[in-house]
């Protein structure tokens, strides 16, 4: 399965902001146990790439996809590539992170909040478009935007929980982005991988209701 195919079954993608990460390869099992597979890392984090290098082997062999999000560079889409990351993902419209990952054959998630945005992310060649902040709209605005873009994927971030989770699937969403009400930074620096694993099965189930 590609990452877009794992993507679209789980229906959800995990964004860990934290500023210690004990161990990312029992932060993804853990996540994994839940029901999420894929999970993202930022560049907001220190010394990120470390911990993707640390992880990426471990994570794939049992099953999760382990990107880098907040890649704001080429420099920066480059070195992620080459410590292990699986998928790209950008705030914004970014030209240079595009091209790099295009080039090497690594799915890029471009942010966009606007339909012109949209069709620029597309036309870098963005394999699925992250609308951010997706709260600030709502589901409504996915609804919207799929109307002139029917066929273009669509991954909502930011403000998501399991009270609105649904309501973005519902409104045409690939999956949807979930942060810390998932991968709280205390719990992550605290390695409560058990409390990460009860979040996550939560989250998950919240998708089906």
């Amino acid at each position: 399965m590609t990452e877009i195919d794992i993507l679209r079954a789980d229906r959800v993608l995990t964004v860990v902001r934290a500023e210690t990460i004990p161990d990312a390869t029992d932060l993804c099992h853990a996540l994994a146990e839940g029901g999420i597979r894929t999970v993202e890392l930022t560049f907001t984090t220190p010394d990120v790439l470390h911990h993707l290098g640390r992880a990426a082997d471990a994570a794939a062999a049992a099953g999760s996809i382990l990107g880098v999000g907040t890649v704001m560079t080429g420099d920066q889409a480059a070195a992620a590539i080459d410590a292990g990351a699986r998928f790209l993902v950008t705030p914004g419209i970014r030209p240079d992170v595009a091209k790099v990952a295009t080039g090497r054959s690594i799915p890029v998630f471009l942010g966009a909040f606007t339909p012109t945005e949209v069709a620029m992310a597309v036309d870098l060649g963005s394999a699925a478009v992250k609308i951010f902040p997706a709260k600030r709209l709502g589901p409504d605005y996915l609804s919207d935007l799929h109307g002139p873009y029917p066929g273009v994927e669509l991954l909502p971030s930011g403000g998501i929980n399991d009270s609105n989770a649904r309501q973005f699937l519902d409104a045409g969403a690939l999956a949807v982005c979930a942060g810390t009400s998932v991968v709280p930074p205390s719990s992550i620096a605290a390695g409560n991988w058990t409390d990460i694993t009860d979040r996550a099965r939560a989250f998950v189930t919240a998708l089906s209701a």
